[in-house]
Order: C-alpha cells, then sequence, then structure tokens
C-alpha cells in the first residue's frame, strides 16, 4: 500500500516516518483491498502539551476512512488513529460481507423458484 507522509510547518525525521509506514502497513492484515493512504502531521500553537495532531485517511473501495488523534507524541497519536481506523475496517468489512451474503442468499432463492 501506498502511503503518503505530509508533515506541515516541521520536519519529521526518518525514525518518525519509519514508524508511521510501519503501523499503517499493519492494517493490511485487516483489509488487504486499502488503495492508498495520506498522514497529516500537524503541530498545533496551544499551551497543552497535547499538541501533536495525527492525521491518517485511507481510500478503500466504495469509500474513504479518516481518523485524527491529538496526543503528546505523534507515535501515540499515531497508534490511536491506526486503532480507530482498525475497528472502522472491521466493520466495513462486516457490512460488506452481510450485503454480499443477503446478495447470495436473493440469488439462490431466485434460482430455486424458478424452477
Amino acid at each position: 500500500m501506498k502511503i503518503t507522509v505530509q508533515s506541515i510547518h516541521f520536519n519529521a525525521d526518518r525514525k518518525l516516518l519509519d514508524f508511521i509506514q510501519k503501523k499503517v502497513d499493519k492494517l493490511d492484515l485487516f483489509f488487504d483491498q486499502i488503495i492508498n493512504g495520506e498522514v497529516y502531521l500537524k503541530l498545533e500553537n496551544v499551551e497543552d502539551e497535547a499538541n501533536k495532531i495525527s492525521e491518517i485517511k485511507l481510500m478503500v473501495p466504495g469509500g474513504t476512512m479518516f481518523a485524527k488523534e491529538q496526543c503528546k507524541s505523534f507515535e501515540e497519536a499515531t497508534d490511536l488513529a491506526i486503532e480507530s481506523l482498525r475497528k472502522q475496517i472491521t466493520k466495513h468489512k462486516d457490512k460488506t460481507r452481510l450485503k454480499l451474503s443477503e446478495h447470495k442468499a436473493i440469488l439462490m432463492g431466485n434460482e430455486v423458484s424458478d424452477y
């Protein structure tokens, strides 16, 4: 899966980029049809220590999934966003499986009644 990482108003080091790539690649274990992804890393100018924002957008067949987290470190924010996306992927897979099984049931029901 192709991942684009953009750090806004700062330069991300190689270690952080590798960490993000490794975490996002693990989503392939849950859903292998992810087309590509975009990660945005932002620093917010606030007094709070939790000023690091990680936004992840994944393009999948039939839609887009998005997660945004704000924490004290980019690694923590990325972990939370990945977990949120994992839940979204699981929900998406369950919905598509349900639709597919309903569709197959309808087709099987029609074939039997036609004879």
